[in-house]
């Protein structure tokens, strides 16, 4: 049986447009099982209400499960990773921010994200097959910074080019590589590559400051 599909959004709300929404939905069309974790109704902010959000529904899952987690969704599933455990087959991470260098206007500050417990950005190698999907020019994260994470978590880094940060303000909506990239996990064929397929070297070792 196929495992089920379980969708990590960000602080967002339901957005139609978004690639994560626009998977389910062909995903369930498919005859797939798919769970979407539902948007935290209080303290949003928080990693501990964040985290538990997700557990909830993963409790909520019979089985195995792909986790396929966007934004802060992807750090959502880091911090779930190190003090939870479910039948992970694998996790797709798709642009995840850097919450360890300030973000740009308009976003939480360093103080707030590390009051609401997302900092430090735990760097432990994943208990599961995960790819870490980044973009060449994220406004939430250099492309360096992604690769060292990618690389700390014993993630494959798969280089998806200019995407922004792979979301409708980004000009990206649907994104039919994260279905090729699924299935590459369900089978434990996951490799570096580009988004067009081409072999990747792996992060150098060594940190940045």
């Amino acid at each position: 049986m196929a495992p089920t599909v379980v969708i990590v959004p960000g602080l967002r709300d339901h957005i139609p447009e978004h690639w994560q929404t626009q998977l389910a939905t062909r995903l369930a069309q498919a005859g797939r099982s798919v769970r979407v974790t539902p948007p935290v109704a209080q303290d949003r902010l928080s990693r501990d209400a964040q985290v538990a959000n997700l557990a909830t529904t993963l409790a909520s899952v019979a089985g195995p499960v792909v986790l396929v987690a966007h934004s802060a969704g992807v750090m959502t599933t880091v911090h779930w990773a190190q003090r939870h455990h479910a039948e992970v087959r694998g996790a797709l991470l798709a642009t995840p921010p850097d919450f360890e260098t300030p973000l740009p206007e308009g976003y939480p500050t360093p103080g707030a994200l590390a009051e609401h417990g997302w900092t430090p950005v735990p760097r432990r190698p994943l208990p599961f097959p995960s790819v870490v999907a980044a973009s060449a020019n994220d406004p939430l994260a250099a492309a360096e910074r992604v690769a060292e994470l990618a690389r700390d978590w014993g993630s494959h880094l798969v280089s998806l080019g200019p995407v922004g940060h792979l979301n409708p303000a980004s000009g990206h909506g649907d994104w039919s590589l994260a279905e090729d990239l699924l299935r590459e996990l369900e089978s434990g064929r996951t490799t570096p590559r580009s988004s067009a397929g081409t072999a990747l070297p792996m992060p150098a070792t060594g940190r940045h400051a």
